[in-house]
């Protein structure tokens, strides 16, 4: 049996770790799968992962310190910025060393890279033989310095993997005059439910990091002129972040306590629960790079509406078939479609089905078979 490595930063709550997660489950029914963590944040990972996979914790000691680091500067405390920014120096020293070390003792056929200093790591000390493949799940919304710095960290990979077409066409043109191959692969939802939400629920979900990419601001902002016309459809906040004490002030200071609950991270079977009582989900992020939120909602039969902002987004909702997308982050448009499928459930129903029969594409039997084929089919089979 072969044996696949992905090289993680933690197993924690996170978008990309969700998808290593999955990733691994899918791989693991076919090789022999390791997934290589820099810091061990909890005991487990937070995200189900199939007994099959092996974890290996690469500094079990080890956090990162951003969030004290960030509160010494604030405070201006130059005692305590010496110590939190010598104990980053050496946090980023043992992420740096635990990592080479790993991928040039790594007994892999194929090594998956989820970051992109990863990937210059990997190219740099990858053995030779060993299938070397950048995944790249962010967006880089317009930074094209950001964008500059994948191109330049992807240029001695095998392969980079890209989680929507729209950036798999502009790594392509990037890295033309590379050996690096660019592939869409797009990520897969781990689970469609057998039942669909009845859609009669008067309640609206939204899930994601509490942090300022996501618009959570804005997504209260829109729920708020809902409220006042529609006083009985609640607002359902699933996940925490940075944010958190920001959006606490705005459902204070607007009445909303009885209206909007924050539920902070929850397991899957929790998020499931809320989502198949819900109706409609929002998604306000200024940028998105696939939103796999999107899809498990419409897995439920949820209609989503989200702003054209989130590129992800577009890649996922035709509008005014499968869901709903608004030009210009207008919260007023927003408000206006959610009103007007308040009052029509045959609509809800119809584009929920839509939504749900959309997203087959992207279930881990489907995208696993890409991953298949792009090892299998890479040479090192042979």
């Amino acid at each position: 049996m072969k044996k696949v490595s992905i090289l993680s930063l933690h197993l924690g709550y996170g978008g990309i770790e969700k998808c290593v997660v999955n990733l691994a489950n899918i791989l693991c029914q076919r090789y022999d799968t390791e997934i290589a963590v820099v810091y061990q944040l909890y005991d487990t990972s937070v995200f189900e992962l199939d007994p099959r996979v092996h974890v290996r914790y690469l500094n079990p000691n080890l956090k990162p310190n951003h969030d004290t680091l960030r509160k010494a500067f604030q405070c201006k405390n130059p005692i305590s910025i010496m110590k939190e920014g010598t104990l980053s120096f050496k946090v980023l020293y043992k992420r740096r060393k635990s990592i080479i070390q790993y991928i040039k003792n790594c007994d892999s056929d194929v090594i998956i890279s989820t970051r992109d200093i990863f990937n210059y790591w990997l190219s740099d000390y990858g053995k030779d033989g060993v299938l070397k493949i950048g995944w790249e799940h962010n967006h880089f919304h317009d930074n094209y310095k950001y964008a500059n710095n994948i191109k330049n960290s992807a240029k001695k990979l095998d392969y980079l993997v890209l989680v929507s077409q729209e950036l798999q066409k502009f790594y392509q043109k990037e890295l033309a005059n590379c050996s690096c191959m660019c592939i869409y692969i797009p990520n897969s939802i781990d689970h469609i439910p057998d039942t669909v939400s009845s859609l009669t629920e008067k309640r609206i979900v939204s899930v994601g990091r509490l942090s300022p990419e996501k618009g959570y601001l804005d997504l209260l902002k829109v729920y708020l002129k809902i409220n006042q016309d529609y006083p009985d459809w609640k607002l359902d906040i699933i996940g925490d972040g940075v944010e958190r004490e920001k959006l606490e002030q705005f459902i204070e200071n607007n009445h909303l306590k009885d209206s909007v609950t924050l539920h902070g991270y929850q397991k899957k079977d929790k998020i499931d629960s809320i989502l198949h009582k819900s109706s409609v989900y929002l998604m306000t992020s200024y940028t998105e790079s696939f939103g796999i939120v999107l899809i498990e909602a419409m897995s439920h039969g949820l209609v989503c509406l989200a702003f054209d902002s989130a590129e992800g987004a577009r890649e996922l909702i035709h509008s005014g078939e499968n869901g709903f997308l608004i030009k210009n982050r207008n919260i007023d448009s927003m408000v206006l479609k959610v009103e007007n499928l308040i009052k029509n459930i045959d609509e809800r129903k119809k584009i929920g089905e839509v939504a749900r029969n959309s997203i087959m594409k992207y279930s881990s039997e489907v995208i696993g078979e890409e991953w298949f084929t792009l090892i299998e089919e890479s040479g090192i089979y042979e």
